[in-house]
């Protein structure tokens, strides 16, 4: 199986301006934990980190201190997720026929989740890693006044790994370009194309680093994991 990580993003929300997937989580940096995720998953063959070039002095650091013994590709990023998703597309070896595109700041995946979306993928066109919302949702209108409460037995929280087959997710991106659509996740594009996306269970602690106190929380799911510095 084939994985994308975009990782060409500024941390604002966290105070940084730098990417923020360069700061330490513990003893490693945000990326590093994804990446030795990756690199225990069975299923994973071969990884492909969208970023700026200007950071990759940077990762290629960190992938000589890993020693990873899967093949990492180092792949010019956009100005938008979108845009960086549709430059790893097509620096995908000519081979791939699925692929795994997953936020590099969820490093607290691990590797059985990686595995259950790289077997899920062979057997539909789309899907999503997620969990079932366990709060109540409001939907309001723009001057704070509850219009809705939709049933949370039908409402999940999206996270990644999100899976697709190839050929289709290169489709839809062209698709996207030509109509100005702007998505923050690759499985909206096959939504607006009509293609059926599944969910596949994901992991509550599949948290998505962003904030100075997600910081704090990942250091502490990888304690409770008993991963030492």
């Amino acid at each position: 199986m084939y994985l994308l990580i975009p990782a060409a993003g500024i941390g604002k929300r966290m105070g940084s301006n730098r990417n923020k997937l360069l700061l330490k989580v513990r003893s490693q940096p945000i990326i590093a934990w994804t990446l030795l995720a990756a690199e225990a998953a069975t299923t994973i063959s071969w990884i492909g980190i969208i970023s700026q070039s200007t950071d990759w002095p940077e990762f290629n650091a960190i992938l000589a201190d890993l020693k990873l013994t899967k093949p990492v590709e180092l792949i010019q990023g956009g100005s938008t997720r979108q845009e960086s998703v549709y430059n790893g597309l097509q620096s995908l070896p000519v081979v791939a026929e699925q692929v795994l595109i997953h936020d590099g700041a969820r490093c607290l995946v691990t590797p059985e989740l990686f595995n259950s979306c790289a077997e899920a993928i062979r057997h539909f066109p789309g899907l999503i890693a997620g969990v079932p919302v366990k709060d109540t949702i409001k939907v309001a209108d723009e001057q704070g006044i509850i219009q809705e409460t939709p049933d949370r037995r039908q409402l999940w929280a999206a996270q990644t790994p999100q899976g697709f087959d190839v050929k289709l997710l290169k489709q839809c991106h062209a698709e996207g370009v030509r109509q100005g659509w702007e998505v923050t996740d690759d499985a909206a594009l096959f939504e607006k194309c009509g293609i059926e996306v599944r969910i596949v269970e994901g992991e509550e602690t599949n948290l998505k680093v962003t904030t100075p106190q997600d910081l704090a929380i990942a250091e502490f799911i990888l304690t409770s994991r008993g991963i030492r510095d």
